[in-house]
């Protein structure tokens, strides 16, 4: 079965050359404020200001903001979306179901684990809560097919 939306195998180790730095980073701008002051430009803003429309103070206006996590978001989620679409060497129709179920798996540990925050988390932690959950989806579907082609390499080998 040919699947059309795959990248070439190469394109996964320049994922992973951008998404593992990126991680990094982004554990710093989260828990540790790591923002350069370098990186303070005006960009261009379709909406600043408040999270509610009569809040917003100023639209479609060029404002002075930090791209620290913005930079680092972007080449998070092309170092994470090249690695998710990155065909494998020999890719066939057992690797692409479990890219299938893989990816059922994330989805569904993903919106599960966004129902609790629901339940459990209000104001800014569900703000922040819904920031990650930008990611979860990737990073899970990553961790589960690499577990699950690790997994069936191992038995492959004990078989032989």
């Amino acid at each position: 079965m040919e699947t059309r939306f795959l990248l070439p195998n190469k394109f996964k180790l320049i994922g992973w050359i951008l998404l593992v730095p990126s991680s990094v980073l982004g554990l710093f701008v989260i828990f540790d404020e790591f923002k350069p002051s370098f990186l303070e430009l005006r960009v261009f803003t379709i909406s600043s200001g408040g999270f509610a429309p009569w809040e917003i103070s100023k639209a479609f206006s060029f404002e002075k903001e930090n791209l620290t996590a913005t930079i680092i978001g972007i080449i998070f989620l092309a170092g994470a979306l090249m690695v998710t679409l990155a065909r494998e060497k020999n890719e066939d129709e057992f690797i692409s179901k479990m890219r299938l179920e893989s990816l059922l798996w994330a989805t569904i540990l993903n919106y599960l684990t966004l129902l609790f925050c629901f339940i459990f988390f209000y104001e800014f932690g569900f703000f922040y809560v819904m920031i990650l959950n930008m990611f979860t989806i990737l990073i899970l579907f990553i961790i589960r097919f690499n577990y699950m082609l690790y997994k069936s390499s191992k038995s492959l080998r004990h078989e032989k």
